[in-house]
């Protein structure tokens, strides 16, 4: 995008006739497709010894390696000279370069950023994404919410309409816009297929977060209920027509539609057997797990970092992103599940739950889960009194 306005400001009071009107000229540019910021200056017709000016004031400042396609930059121009440089990247992401008498000084702009502790509620009438963009939040709540709770819902097959969610979170805020969200630190999910769900998140003494129910039982699962945040099921298990091969045939596994890309994480901690390609399979990795399980993710369209034969993984840890190769008849995502050598349905497994926390730290955990509960419920029980006695004045 390119823009420029032309703004003429002349000398009031105290300034003769004789002397000419100061000249402001301001330029609103983007950097473009293979293009350097010093390329950009140019192209915004900065004159060569003002933009090696810019570029030496910026040394040190800024990594010219993080400039990238759609940065937003504006040159104030007096009487044809730079008066002021700014180039913005995100709403916390700003340098800025001044003139000082007859040099020009470079700076990252500071951005004052504040913590809050926010409750965000959420109903459900069409999806979790819907939700979301009803109640003024940022979609990407969604997919906080997605992570906690995917040992027990996957929101594509187990969400309902009327469902509701309500999210105790930490947001981080700049000049009253949300920038991002952080933590979950209590959650509760009422749903008309899977119940009521309520964890709490609680810091161990080794420093690793965990989320637990309120009795102190673990709220993690050895196994996820998907290796996909979101996704929806495109193919189930068991007998069906193969579309490539035309003939019914076992479907040992669950294909979920999804764009080419789309993270890959696994169902559980494991050992990667294999990562390669796997000729009808494509791209595949295939995971071993404790009890004898192991898992098989297909027609992949990349491997995660580090992911080879024999590394150890993290459940929730990407190791793949889903693609369109091998045998395959659009993008999607064939994820397989063996129990001691057989296939088994991935969708009707029941799993154990993590071990709970240890005795010792049940008393500090109750405590903060009480007054963690008591804030996801304010806003409920200040709801239900508005409506039984509604303030003075009419309001509603």
């Amino acid at each position: 995008m390119k823009t420029a306005s032309l703004l003429c400001l002349a000398a009031l009071g105290v300034a003769s006739t004789s002397e000419a009107a100061t000249q402001f000229e301001i330029k609103n540019r983007r950097i473009e497709p293979r293009q350097t910021l010093a390329g950009a200056l140019h192209e915004a017709a900065l004159p060569d010894a003002q933009v090696e000016a810019v570029i030496a004031a910026l040394e040190g400042v800024f990594d010219f390696r993080r400039s990238r396609v759609g940065d937003q930059f504006r040159l104030v121009m007096r009487n044809g000279e730079l008066d002021f440089f700014d180039y913005r990247q995100s709403t916390v992401d700003e340098w800025q370069v001044r003139r000082d008498g007859e040099k020009y000084v470079g700076s990252k702009r500071s951005i004052e950023v504040e913590k809050q502790v926010s409750l965000v509620s959420l109903e459900i009438s069409t999806s979790l994404y819907d939700a979301t963009l009803a109640a003024g939040e940022d979609p990407s709540i969604g997919l906080v919410l997605s992570d906690v709770f995917a040992w027990d819902i996957d929101f594509y097959r187990d969400v309902r309409k009327g469902d509701k969610a309500k999210a105790l979170v930490e947001k981080f805020v700049s000049k009253g816009r949300v920038l991002r969200y952080g933590e979950v630190l209590a959650a509760t999910y009422e749903g008309g297929l899977v119940g009521n769900k309520r964890v709490f998140r609680y810091v161990l003494p080794n420093g690793e977060a965990n989320f637990f129910q309120e009795d102190g039982a673990s709220a993690k699962k050895t196994f996820l209920k998907s290796p996909l945040k979101y996704a929806h099921v495109t193919s189930s298990f068991g007998s069906r027509f193969h579309p490539v091969l035309q003939y019914l045939k076992n479907h040992n596994g669950v294909d979920y539609g999804t764009p080419i890309g789309t993270p890959v994480w696994a169902v559980a901690d494991g050992t990667v057997v294999s990562a390669g390609n796997a000729g009808a399979a494509g791209n595949m990795v295939v995971l071993r797990h404790s009890n004898g399980m192991e898992t098989q993710y297909m027609h992949l369209s990349r491997f995660g970092d580090g992911v080879r034969s024999g590394t150890r993984v993290r459940q929730k840890q990407v190791i793949a992103y889903s693609g369109n190769t091998g045998r395959s008849t659009g993008p999607h995502l064939h994820f397989g599940l063996k129990r001691s050598g057989t296939y088994a349905n991935p969708l009707t497994q029941k799993f154990p739950r993590a071990d709970p926390l240890p005795k010792e730290l049940t008393g500090d955990f109750l405590a903060k889960a009480h007054d963690m509960a008591q804030q996801l419920d304010a806003v409920s029980v200040a709801a239900v009194a508005g409506k039984a006695a509604p303030p003075a004045g009419g309001a509603k």
